[in-house]
C-alpha cells in the first residue's frame, strides 16, 4: 500500500502529522514515539522574538476538548534556527515550521531567515493581530490575509501552507484569497474561540479570558470547512481539529484533506500520530484501498 502524500513540493511518507503547539519541536515526543516514521514535525509557533507567552492560567479543559491561551511562548527565530533546527533536522521527516508576526514585513521577514537547510516548508499562522492596522486579525480579513501570504511566498523558496481561522463569516473566501495570492497549500481549521467562567469566584478561568477551542468538539465543524474549501480551491488542504483516531483522520480526507494534523489528542496519547498512521494503512487493507491518495475528496452524496 502507498500511504505517501504529496504537499506542494513536500512530499510526506505518510499523511498524519502533529499540530503546531500540540507538539512542540518533535523532539519532546521521542521519547514515546519514532518521530521518523510520521509524516511531518510541524512546530510550535516562532516568531521574530523571544515571547514569554501569556500570565495567569492558560489551559483549561472543557467536557470534550481544551482551551488555552499560551500566547505564543517561544524562543524566538534566531535560537530556533541556530539551536534547535540543526537538532530536529536530523529526523528523517519532514519539517514545517509554524511562524507567526504581527505586520506583513515581519512576516517577510521570517520567511527569509528561515529559507535555509532542514526547514521543508512553512506554516503561516494568520491568526495574529496586525499591529500597523489597529489590531485587526489578519486571519479575518481576505485582503491581509493574500498580503501576508504573498510576503512570505515572494522570500522563501519552501512550501508555503496558510493556516485558516474558522473564527470568519466565509471561511471558503479566506481560502481564495491566499490561494489567488500564491499559497502552496491550506491547514485548517485553528481553533475557536472560547471562554471558561469560574462560577464560584465569577471570574474567567483563563488569563486571558479567553482561548482557542480544540479537541473533539470543533471535528464536525472542522470537517464541514474543510469539505466547504476543498470544493473551490485546487491546492491541497491539511485537515485537522479534534482528530484522535484513524477514522476521524480517513473522514478528513474523504471531505478533501490530503493530510491531517493531530493536535489536542497527543497529549491524551502521546504516541497517537504513529497509531493513527497505521490505522489508517489498516482501514486502507480492511477496503482494498491500495494508495492512500484515492481516499481524497471521496465523498459520495
Amino acid at each position: 500500500m502507498n500511504l505517501a502524500v504529496k504537499i506542494g513540493n513536500l512530499h510526506l511518507k505518510n499523511p498524519v502529522m502533529g499540530a503546531s503547539g500540540t507538539f512542540g519541536f518533535g523532539r519532546e515526543y521521542a521519547d514515546f514515539l519514532d518521530v521518523n516514521e510520521i509524516g511531518a514535525i510541524v512546530t510550535k509557533g516562532v516568531t521574530p522574538l523571544p515571547r514569554s507567552g501569556n500570565p495567569g492560567v492558560r489551559i483549561a479543559e472543557t467536557p470534550s476538548g481544551m482551551l488555552n491561551c499560551i500566547g505564543l511562548e517561544n524562543p524566538g527565530v534566531e535560537v530556533f534556527i541556530n539551536e534547535i533546527l540543526p537538532e530536529i533536522k536530523k529526523y528523517d521527516t519532514a519539517v514545517i515550521v509554524n511562524i507567526s508576526a504581527g505586520t506583513v514585513e515581519e512576516y517577510a521577514k521570517m520567511a527569509y531567515l528561515l529559507d535555509v537547510d532542514g526547514v521543508d516548508a512553512l506554516e503561516v499562522n494568520i491568526s495574529c493581530p496586525n499591529v500597523k492596522e489597529g489590531g485587526i486579525v489578519f486571519g479575518t480579513d481576505p485582503k491581509a490575509a493574500a498580503a501576508v501570504t504573498h510576503a512570505v511566498k515572494t522570500h522563501t523558496s519552501k512550501t508555503v501552507i496558510v493556516k485558516l481561522s474558522p473564527n470568519v463569516t466565509d471561511i471558503v473566501a479566506m481560502a481564495k484569497a491566499v490561494e489567488e495570492a500564491g499559497a502552496d497549500a491550506i491547514s485548517m481549521i485553528n481553533t475557536l474561540t472560547g471562554m471558561v467562567i469560574d462560577i464560584n469566584t465569577r471570574k474567567p478561568l483563563l488569563g486571558n479570558i479567553t482561548g482557542g477551542l480544540s479537541g473533539p468538539a470543533v471535528k464536525p465543524i472542522a470537517v464541514r470547512m474543510v469539505w466547504q474549501v476543498a470544493k473551490a480551491v485546487n491546492i491541497p488542504i491539511i485537515g485537522m481539529g479534534g482528530i484522535t483516531c484513524a477514522e476521524d483522520a480517513v473522514e478528513f480526507m474523504l471531505a478533501g484533506a490530503s493530510a491531517v494534523a493531530v493536535g489536542a489528542y497527543n497529549f491524551v496519547e502521546p504516541s497517537a500520530l504513529k497509531n493513527i498512521a497505521d490505522g489508517i494503512g489498516e482501514y486502507m487493507q480492511k477496503h482494498g484501498i491500495e494508495d492512500v491518495n484515492e481516499l481524497i475528496g471521496g465523498l459520495k452524496i
